[in-house]
């Protein structure tokens, strides 16, 4: 080739490929042992407490440490991702969540189990962000958003697994079982270390322009069976932004997307890890059986899976900002509705089935727009950043929630409070989120003087 070209027009020329759907599967797959990950704590959180005899706020807690662990782990990974790579710190991630799954099979204490939940954490919150950075590199502008938030039904698949896996062991082998469980993805950590590449973004921004060639090279024959002889020399790259690093976040250019992003954010977590974290215990509030308790909250995360591949197509069609601001204000009413649903079986199923859908759809429709917000060199700072920060509020959430069980209002106060975060997160929207970047590629996107679309 003997013109100019970019990653961006490289990668948007071959369209969806069997490289796209190479990637999809393997960060599909990092995602679901995350989501089991998390989740086996909320299955787990009775056996545990009336072993332990805990409190209702040390209950609420147990899905909070792990939380916490991603607070740093975020912090932390999205500076490491943008130093050494995306592929060897998605690695790491899972390697180290689940080799400190394990111990927690041994755990005689609160205290231990805790400590262990942090540690663990810190991998989870090194993986998700990185993830949607992978997803965000690796895949054409128009399905850019498609693939982020499709892949992060793959969490959610991972959501369910760790229902189901509880519902089918515990009763028999005890709630240990599920965390020992939990260290199988080390081998799957092992398996993409071999099998992944790095992302071209990556090797350009560092000035690595033949190895990101080669990447390109690599993805034009997986999907077309040949691969054209580019000359590194002449791939164009943005140019650096003044500022990078965490700082940038808030620099003049990136603050208002940093504020709505964060925002809205934090408060998809809240709503999401507090009603997860606790909905088998309301349930059972409401007098009903453990399985019927349980069968509730894998609906409810099964709905999830639909709200994320859904979101995803929404946002393609209508636009990041529009799509994210409905979204909160629909989150809130499924709340309410759940809220005050009564009489049968069938009609908490119902109700309890939308809120999954809506809740967790309202959270999905912010992740594009974190990668989308950012130029590579501080991408998956951003990323990870803004997760760490909605983290704070999912690890919150369970306690608060507890706090307020513990003063016995009610399962119906109970939800109610949830609609505050959920107003206020498409408040947030409207007034933070000044940018449409609905197909605009990763090297337009770059540009941070092009004049906002409302």
């Amino acid at each position: 080739m003997s013109k100019n070209f970019t990653i961006s027009e490289v990668i948007d020329s071959l369209g969806v490929n069997k490289f796209t759907w190479a990637v999809f599967f393997f960060l599909g797959m990092s995602m679901v042992f995350d989501g089991y990950d998390y989740m086996i704590v909320s299955y787990t959180m009775p056996q545990i407490s009336a072993e332990w005899g805990l409190t209702k706020v040390q209950t609420g807690s147990l899905s909070s440490w792990s939380l916490f662990g991603l607070i740093l782990g975020g912090a932390i990974s999205g500076i490491v991702s943008d130093k050494i790579g995306r592929k060897k710190t998605l690695v790491g991630a899972i390697a180290m969540y689940s080799l400190l799954s394990i111990p927690i099979y041994f755990a005689q204490s609160f205290e231990q189990f805790a400590f262990f939940r942090v540690c663990a954490g810190i991998g989870l919150g090194a993986c998700i962000p990185v993830v949607t950075t992978i997803f965000s590199e690796c895949t054409p502008t128009r399905y850019r958003a498609l693939f982020i938030t499709f892949g992060m039904a793959w969490m959610i698949v991972g959501w369910v697994l760790g229902g189901l896996i509880p519902t089918l062991l515990v009763a028999k082998y005890g709630w240990r079982i599920c965390y020992l469980i939990g260290g199988i993805p080390f081998l799957y950590s092992i398996f993409i270390f071999f099998k992944m590449h790095e992302s071209a973004y990556w090797f350009a921004n560092k000035g690595r322009k033949e190895e990101a060639v080669e990447i390109l090279k690599y993805i034009e024959k997986t999907a077309t069976g040949k691969s054209t002889n580019w000359d590194p020399n002449l791939l164009s790259v943005p140019p650096v932004p003044k500022v990078a690093g965490p700082k940038a976040l808030f620099s003049k250019e990136y603050r208002m997307a940093t504020a709505g992003v964060w925002i809205t954010y934090f408060c998809g977590c809240f709503i999401v890890y507090g009603i997860n974290a606790w909905l088998p215990s309301l349930m059972l509030e409401k007098g009903l059986k453990l399985t019927s308790a349980y069968g509730l909250a894998i609906a409810n995360n099964a709905a999830a899976i639909f709200a994320n591949c859904s979101t995803g197509f929404v946002a393609e069609k209508i636009g990041r900002r529009p799509n994210l601001i409905m979204s909160y204000f629909i989150g809130g009413a499924s709340i309410l509705i759940m809220a005050f649903v009564g009489g049968s079986f069938y009609a908490i199923l119902a109700a309890n089935i939308f809120m999954g859908f809506a809740i967790n759809y309202a959270i999905t429709a912010v992740q594009p727009l974190m990668a989308e917000s950012y130029p590579t060199e501080f991408r998956n700072t951003g990323v990870a950043w803004c997760q760490a920060f909605g983290r704070l509020g999912g690890a919150l959430a369970p306690i608060v929630a507890g706090a307020i069980m513990a003063m016995q209002l009610g399962p119906q106060m109970s939800f109610l409070f949830y609609i505050i975060p959920a107003v206020i997160g498409g408040l947030a929207a409207f007034v933070f989120i000044k940018r449409e970047t609905k197909g605009k590629s990763l090297d337009q996107l770059a540009d941070v003087t092009e004049k906002p679309a409302r």
